[in-house]
């Protein structure tokens, strides 16, 4: 079989990025449910047969951009947490990371999008909510064994619950904010999360000497 030639891959790697940004505009503008491939293909300046050159499927690009993101986010926090020296200045990484994330409306929006279609199509749920945390899992695994060296060693449920804990509150305040940015400024959102991080950081301990 022949092997694509340099040039060749690095167009299809671009052509890829292409379509996970325009996948981002469309499902932040139309709503993940009512987002079209072909609408994606056209934002991006794409076929739609180079869209499933790609991707299966509207599923498949979110999760692409997804992991795109938590790699990021991982990066990031990778080099902050290397300052760290103490519990104190681990619970401000995290408050500080989370508060970043809250502003991210476009990130946001795409999350609430896709959770909202998972639930109105009953038949998927089970399969993509178990992929979406598997994905969370698998995605913020570094990110937890850096946050969190209590948690080294621990049982996969333990460390997926407690993805899925601070993933549930921020879920909450980001519907929120956004729904009435007026009754929760940014002091009561950092507050929050400064609280919901202290409770991250406590539940990892907690949970690493129950093992």
């Amino acid at each position: 079989m022949l092997k694509a030639s340099p040039h060749k891959q690095e167009r299809a790697l671009v052509t890829r990025e292409h379509l996970l940004e325009a996948a981002r505009v469309v499902f932040t503008r139309d709503g993940f449910e009512s987002a079209r491939i072909e609408d994606i293909a056209a934002q991006g300046g794409k076929t739609r047969g180079a869209f499933y050159d790609n991707f299966r499927d509207k599923e498949d690009v979110f999760f692409a951009l997804f992991e795109a993101d938590i790699a990021r986010d991982r990066e990031k926090m990778i080099e902050e947490m290397s300052a760290a020296s103490n519990l104190e200045e681990r619970v401000e990484v995290l408050a500080r990371h989370l508060a970043a994330l809250l502003r991210n409306k476009q990130r946001i929006l795409l999350n609430l999008e896709f959770k909202m279609f998972v639930i109105r199509h009953p038949r998927k749920r089970k399969r993509l909510s178990a992929l979406y945390a598997e994905m969370c899992l698998r995605c913020s695994m570094t990110k937890i064994n850096t946050l969190f060296p209590e948690m080294v060693g621990a049982s996969v449920e333990k460390r997926r619950r407690l993805t899925m804990e601070v993933g549930a509150i921020m879920d909450g305040l980001a519907l929120n904010s956004l729904f009435s940015p007026e009754n929760l400024d940014s002091d009561q959102r950092r507050r929050y999360l400064h609280v919901t991080a202290q409770e991250a950081l406590r539940l990892a301990h907690q949970d690493s000497g129950s093992d």
